[in-house]
C-alpha cells in the first residue's frame, strides 16, 4: 500500500471507529487524509471498500489467535487469569468502538466474520484447554463449550463496559476483576449441583 493509500485507510478507519461507518462520508475522508475525493476514488472504488482494505491490515483487526494463548501451566486459575488478560491486552477499547461501527447493514454481512475472529480464536482455545484439563483429570466432564462462552461473556463484558464508558460507570480494576471473575467460576464448577445429592 502506498502512502496515500494508508493515509485513506487510516483516516476511514478511524472515522469509523469514531462516528460508525454511516455517519462517515467520503467527504469526511478526504479532509482527514489530507486528499480530495477524486484522490480517494482513484485509490478505491467505495468507501466498503476502503474498510475491506482496512480489515485486512493488521493494525486495524484485532490481533487474537489461538496461538496467544499456548502458554499454559495447568493450574485452571493462573490459566483463566492468562486468558483473559491476554484478550483484555490486545482488544483494546478503540478496537472495540471500530468492531461496534463495523456493525452497519450495509457492510456487516462482509465485515462480520473478519469481527468473529477474535471471538471464535478465545472460545476455541478455551474450550480445547477445558477438554485437556478433563484429560488430565482436573475438570470433571462438563459443558466446556458453555464454560468457554461464560468466560468469554464475561471478558467481552467488562471490555465493552470499559470501552464504551471509561470509569464514568465502574472504578474496579481490569486485574481485580479478572481475578475475582476467575475465583467465582472456579469455586462455582466445584461446587454441587443444587438440588443434587
Amino acid at each position: 500500500m502506498d502512502e496515500t493509500g494508508q493515509k485513506i485507510i487510516d483516516a476511514t478507519m478511524s472515522l469509523v471507529r469514531d462516528k460508525g461507518y454511516v455517519a462517515t462520508t467520503t467527504k469526511d475522508i478526504a479532509k482527514l487524509a489530507e486528499v480530495n475525493e477524486c484522490t480517494l476514488f482513484r485509490k478505491f472504488r467505495s468507501k466498503k471498500d476502503i474498510v475491506l482494505s482496512g480489515m485486512e491490515q493488521e493494525k486495524w483487526r484485532g490481533s487474537l489467535t489461538p496461538e496467544v494463548f499456548e502458554n499454559v501451566s495447568w493450574d485452571l486459575a493462573s490459566d483463566l487469569e492468562m486468558f483473559m488478560t491476554e484478550y483484555m491486552k490486545r482488544i483494546t477499547p478503540d478496537f472495540v468502538k471500530l468492531s461496534i461501527g463495523l456493525r452497519a447493514p450495509q457492510i456487516y454481512e462482509e465485515t462480520a466474520p473478519l469481527v468473529m475472529k477474535v471471538p471464535q480464536a478465545f472460545l476455541s482455545a478455551l474450550t480445547d484447554y477445558f477438554r485437556e484439563m478433563n484429560r488430565l483429570g482436573k475438570l470433571p466432564e462438563l459443558d466446556f463449550e458453555c464454560l468457554a462462552l461464560t468466560i468469554f461473556s464475561s471478558t467481552f463484558g467488562y471490555t465493552f463496559l470499559s470501552a464504551s464508558f471509561g470509569e464514568e460507570l465502574f472504578k474496579t480494576g481490569r486485574e481485580q476483576f479478572i481475578r475475582q471473575s476467575v475465583r467465582t467460576f472456579i469455586q462455582g464448577i466445584a461446587a454441587p449441583e443444587a438440588g443434587q445429592d
